[in-house]
């Protein structure tokens, strides 16, 4: 039997590894007495990582590469050692070598304002560029599909994120000193779907876990997956998943040329003054609207530390396209004032009386809700 799913997966694996490390079609492979590049999977037992894993020791062999696996046990259920020792025999049945079982500590529920989910995956992430690191690995391969890619862009646009949040998951992202996250299954092309993984997994005669957390309603990207997705499908037809995904991919191109274009003008127009930055009122005027926002942004983030709200970018804003004298606008960790010809961006110490952004009339605007 034609096994499609497994080969679907293979594909996208290989495409990606040849994409960041080059490979077998690029250099023949590594010569003897050099070491081979080394990838970890990130892998729970689950339907959508166990396929990864099985992709990857099949492409790792063939390419040039050595493969892992790192199974981060994040203890927050009962019998989660269990499922962590059960993942690890999977991942050595298939031939990954070493196998890494890394237990993490995660903050408690109410003890960080996004929630549980973000704790975890905070600390998920963490503990996967610790082991990459301390083994020398040059990518981290996570088992993303098209389906959680969808499901993303539909978080991002309940929450109001704008272009950044819809553009979902990306398929690379830099973690620094040369490693990298590669999410193979979110490429467009193949298009991995959970569908996919689980026939997959199938092929393989491979029995993957099913995650009690994957069917509890308490959380908001469970109701997505289970009843919103759904209901957009019986409503207005099939392909609503796939064209959610294709957004993501839209959307992540015109981020990826607004950020190109952003770091080019910064470089123009913003200057260092005492005790924090300046950018120029005119250069801020000039450009449109979409451009003007993200450089606010992008200073506030890259000199400062802080992620602006919508409401926040808007109060900054006013005091290039509303300026009637107002006083200076805080924002977190900033204050930002307008002399002259410039907007000065100072880091603030301490807390004002009030921690919402004044707007263009002086009126405190509503801070924004916080992010999962």
């Amino acid at each position: 039997m034609l096994q499609t799913a497994l080969l679907a997966t293979r594909h996208a694996v290989r495409d990606a590894l040849r994409a960041e490390l080059g490979g077998k079609a690029d250099s023949g492979g590594a010569p003897g007495g050099i070491e081979k590049p080394r990838v970890l999977v990130a892998l729970s037992g689950g339907a959508d990582s166990l396929a990864l894993a099985a992709a990857v020791a099949f492409v790792a062999s063939r390419e040039g590469f050595t493969a892992g696996a790192v199974i981060v046990d994040h203890g927050l259920q009962l019998g989660s050692a269990a499922v962590a020792d059960r993942a690890a025999d999977q991942a050595r049945g298939l031939g990954l070598e070493p196998v890494v079982i890394r237990r993490v500590a995660v903050a408690a529920a109410g003890e960080r304002a996004d929630g549980p989910e973000a704790a975890a995956r905070d600390a998920r992430y963490a503990a996967l560029a610790d082991v990459a690191r301390q083994l020398g690995a040059r990518a981290i391969l996570t088992a993303h599909t098209r389906d959680d890619q969808a499901e993303q862009v539909l978080l991002g646009i309940a929450r109001g994120s704008g272009a950044r949040s819809i553009a979902g998951i990306p398929p690379r992202r830099e973690l620094g000193d040369g490693l990298v996250v590669l999410r193979p299954f979110v490429r467009p092309d193949p298009s991995i779907t959970r569908e996919i993984t689980v026939a997959a997994c199938g092929e393989a005669r491979l029995e993957p876990w099913q995650d009690p957390h994957n069917a509890d309603h308490a959380y908001a990207r469970v109701r997505v997956r289970e009843t919103v997705l759904p209901t957009l499908e019986r409503e207005l037809g099939p392909g609503v998943v796939a064209a959610l995904a294709r957004t993501a991919d839209l959307a992540r191109e015109d981020a990826e040329a607004f950020d190109e274009i952003i770091e080019e003008q910064i470089e123009e127009i913003v200057e260092h003054a005492e005790a924090g930055i300046a950018v120029s009122v005119g250069a801020l005027a000039a450009n449109p609207a979409a451009l003007r926002h993200r450089i606010i942004r992008r200073v506030a983030e890259a000199e400062f530390g802080s992620e602006l709200s919508r409401e926040h970018t808007l109060a900054i804003a006013s005091l290039v396209t509303h300026w009637r004298g107002q006083g200076p606008i805080e924002v977190p960790g900033i204050t930002v004032s307008r002399a002259g010809s410039r907007i000065a961006f100072t880091r603030r110490l301490g807390s004002p009386r009030s921690g919402q952004p004044a707007t263009a009339d002086g009126v405190a605007a509503t801070p924004p809700a916080v992010e999962e």
